[in-house]
């Protein structure tokens, strides 16, 4: 993958696709990998309405664990 997509779902799809294949083991360093800042996705994705879990390690819908 070159580059994250821009659509909520497909990027939200492709983030936890990346980190659940162990091919990134941080959002983090996903993040440094794309040049892109975690707070920014994590605020961009919370606006289209998903949160991030760190025991996970994926992007959820916000009332997921409710």
């Amino acid at each position: 993958m070159e580059y994250l997509p821009q659509d909520p779902a497909i990027l939200v799809s492709s983030i936890n696709m990346l980190l659940r294949d162990e091919e990134f083991d941080s959002l983090e360093s996903l993040c440094i990998n794309f040049d892109r800042e975690p707070d920014e996705l994590k605020s961009y994705l919370a606006h289209a309405g998903y949160v991030y879990s760190e025991d996970q390690k994926q992007f959820r819908p916000v009332d997921y664990d409710n």
